[in-house]
């Protein structure tokens, strides 16, 4: 395996993230200094994935603070604009719930510091140690989600998946990719099915780009050949992640998902999502309060940068769609595996209110 530079990393007041526009082309470090130049990577997708972003909301709402600190008068000065800060970025990318639930974390335990009295420079020291927990808490929760999702495949499994759910999704492992690596490790996984995912190829350009480096063998197909290879038999499994989850189960996914979901319905074939406690929202009762973001048309009439449609003509381009929590077998969790009904086992667990010490 080929070792590549941290993807996402904070050296200094300064965080340091991989382009992933660039790959698989180029390995580019971009250095981000200011809470508004991480909020245009985050809608650039210079850095995306629900964990990943949560986790860079973290570290950017440490760069506000050191700004903040620095000019604030008091206490007060200081939290508005943190608070500031922490709604521009929460904005960014509206959809996924990690991003805001960072935000919100890092902010209430900064606000209990300086309640107990610690100085905002003690305070500001004390988020960049809480972010660095919520980045090492991610990547060993991934591990977990993916040795439990492992369980659930049988030898010699072929995993088809969608989008990228890898390190470069999260703080490091994956999520649905984090269960294929564990599946490779554990010896019963045989082959993965990487949807290409238009229009960005996050499958083609960033999955393939991981699953090569870890030696773990794959096929790439376009996102209109999974009902093929389903109807062949040629699929154990489809394993997915999530970007927001319901108390009902309903999730949204990258764009995409939803027709994974019919399609793996209709060949009887397993639907396993992949996600930490932090993906579910427990403000949102279903589905259909999730706020779907809608992202530039040029993406659908271009590829790759050239233009394939005619001029003047017009797209959709919605970044993500909504699965119903009917159609998904089982939710994969860094504490254990959800099943049917999900009204029920959702409301089993305490949601995600508690972030590390």
């Amino acid at each position: 395996m080929r070792v590549a530079p941290p993807h996402i990393e904070y050296v200094g007041g300064i965080l340091q993230i991989i382009d992933q526009t660039l790959l698989p082309g180029e390995t580019v470090v971009i250095k981000l200094r200011t809470v508004p130049k991480l909020i245009e990577a985050i809608r650039a997708l210079r850095i995306r994935g629900a964990p990943a972003i949560g986790i860079a909301g973290a570290y950017g709402m440490c760069i506000g603070a050191k700004a903040a600190s620095g000019v604030a008068r008091n206490a007060d000065d200081f939290f508005k604009a943190l608070d500031e800060a922490g709604a521009a970025l929460s904005a960014a990318r509206p959809t996924a719930v990690n991003l805001s639930w960072a935000v919100a974390k890092i902010v209430q335990h900064a606000r209990e510091r300086s309640d107990a009295g610690e100085s905002l420079i003690r305070v500001v020291t004390s988020m960049e140690e809480f972010a660095r927990a919520i980045h090492a808490d991610d990547i060993a929760t991934c591990r977990l989600i993916g040795d439990a999702g492992a369980a659930l495949l049988s030898s010699g499994s072929v995993v088809l998946t969608h989008c990228n759910t890898g390190t470069l999704a999260t703080g490091g492992y994956g999520t649905a990719l984090g269960i294929v690596r564990s599946a490779w490790r554990m010896g019963v996984l045989k082959n993965v099915l990487v949807g290409e995912t238009r229009p960005l190829l996050q499958g083609a350009r960033l999955t393939v780009w991981e699953l090569g480096r870890d030696g773990i063998p794959y096929t790439l197909i376009t996102d209109s050949m999974a009902a093929h290879f389903m109807q062949r038999g040629e699929v154990n499994a489809v394993v997915v992640g999530a970007d927001r989850i319901a108390r009902n189960g309903d999730f949204a996914n990258k764009i995409g998902t939803y027709g994974l979901a019919v399609l793996a319905n209709a060949h009887s074939i397993p639907l396993y999502v992949a996600a930490p406690r932090s993906t579910f929202d427990s403000a949102i009762a279903s589905g259909d309060e999730i706020n779907l973001e809608q992202r530039n048309p040029i993406e659908v009439l271009e590829f790759a940068g050239v233009r394939v449609a005619p001029a003047g003509a017009s797209a959709f381009n919605p970044a993500f769609d909504v699965t119903p929590g009917k159609l998904v077998t089982a939710f994969v969790m860094e504490s254990g595996v959800l099943r049917p009904p999900y009204a029920q086992s959702i409301a089993s667990f305490e949601f995600a209110q508690v972030a590390p010490a």
